[in-house]
């Protein structure tokens, strides 16, 4: 059974009259590459299901993304050339790719693409004008592609105010992509609406990135559990002398704000149950792959040595949290997962999750999505979702409204 969200309140494909029309859709394929080669496709397999729609409805679907942080054009590194031929082969037939997104090249190219046709359009951010919020590129984009319609499916972009966002929608009607739709049910769902006991687990580097989200959880959770660098930050704030580990300075009036809604909730004798920490941690003497692990109590951590992971009574509680809980929200690995010997308890936890398909797993995007899919042996369906956006997923469990959701067509 999946949870169920709140109503999407914007206009959805299935309500738009999108029969034979020309559709610019907004995908995110700033997806991860090494020496060229893309090293994880989920973002371009989660957009397939609204590409493949569209084709049933006879559409002609021009695509258009950015990818990564591009100087300009010169940025030739950076082109979505690699992507339209990685979703030619997931869709199964060819895809055009033109090196512009505006002028000529785009109108041409979108003339002459047969009806069913798939185009994508080189890279979004090779124009300062689209983080810009310019509208007349926004314009622009709408003309060239010659599109009827503006479907928003990037889920990842959505938190952001950016031309191919927000202006863009000054020009096409404009509604929501099947993965858009899907994530923000799947989300406000586990939210609003959980099955209980609803456990969080909290992970990453920055407390600052996520007070948000953690007082949000405050109100909803049953449980929430601390780990990845973050936990640092808080044990330092309990006493701890946490060796050479990373901690986020200017925490501290944060983390006292964090225990006062606690102690309002549950009571000072119960926050450390509600609020967990680490009891025990995986050190390295430095931070690197040839770090050897070894686990010590929070209480010691040798000097000159970073806390890099959860340790193995840690990693019990984590599992044996997930295993008491109906609904789980994972967001921040819970260690430094890019080295094997610190991945054990994200590895833990993603065992645990995959094993009890029954429950519902909300796992959020950015670092967690990208290390639970490679993980799974099934791609991330081992989870009941695994969210594509990392700051968007993170900004709406907050309850915050998200700019490219709340600029499309009404319900």
């Amino acid at each position: 059974m999946k949870t169920v969200g709140k109503k999407f309140p914007k206009r959805v494909m299935r309500k738009a009259s999108l029969q034979g029309k020309t559709v610019l859709l907004r995908a995110d394929y700033n997806v991860p590459f090494e020496n060229g080669v893309i090293t994880d496709d989920y973002r371009i397999r989660a957009s397939v299901p609204t590409v493949q729609k569209l084709l049933e409805y006879g559409c002609k679907v021009v695509i258009i993304s950015h990818r990564g942080r591009p100087k300009g054009p010169e940025s030739t590194e950076f082109s979505l050339e690699p992507i339209a031929l990685r979703l030619s082969e997931l869709l199964g037939q060819s895809v055009r790719f033109v090196d512009d997104c505006v002028g000529p090249k785009v109108r041409m190219a979108v003339k002459r693409a047969p009806a069913h046709g798939v185009v994508v359009l080189e890279n979004l951010r090779f124009y300062a004008e689209e983080k810009a919020n310019d509208p007349e590129f926004a314009a622009r984009l709408a003309k060239d592609s010659g599109a009827s319609y503006f479907v928003q499916d990037g889920f990842g972009v959505v938190h952001r105010a950016h031309a191919s966002t927000s202006a863009i929608t000054m020009y096409l009607p404009s509604v929501a992509g099947l993965l858009l739709e899907r994530e923000y049910q799947a989300i406000t769902g586990a939210m609003s609406h959980p099955k209980r006991p609803l456990l969080a687990l909290m992970g990453g580097a920055k407390v600052s990135d996520k007070i948000p989200i953690i007082k949000r959880l405050i109100r909803v959770a049953d449980q929430i559990i601390i780990g990845g660098a973050m936990a640092n930050t808080f044990l330092a704030h309990r006493g701890h002398n946490v060796g050479a580990s990373k901690v986020e300075p200017d925490q501290t009036a944060v983390i006292d704000d964090i225990y006062d809604l606690v102690h309002k909730k549950v009571g000072a004798e119960m926050a450390d149950n509600f609020l967990v920490l680490p009891t025990d941690v995986a050190v390295g003497a430095h931070v690197d792959e040839t770090a050897r692990r070894r686990t010590v109590p929070v209480t010691q951590i040798p000097e000159g040595n970073y806390a890099l992971d959860i340790g193995d009574a840690s990693i019990e509680r984590v599992v044996a949290a997930i295993d008491r809980s109906q609904t789980i929200i994972w967001n921040g690995t819970l260690g430094m997962t890019e080295f094997p010997h610190f991945a054990h308890g994200s590895a833990r936890a993603a065992l645990a999750l995959a094993e009890h398909p029954e429950k519902e797993s909300i796992i959020g995007g950015g670092d967690t999505a990208g290390f639970v899919i490679q993980w799974d042996s099934r791609h991330g369906e081992s989870f009941s979702h695994v969210s594509t956006g990392g700051g968007a997923s993170l900004e709406l469990m907050a309850g915050q409204k998200l700019p490219g959701i709340e600029a499309l067509l009404d319900a």
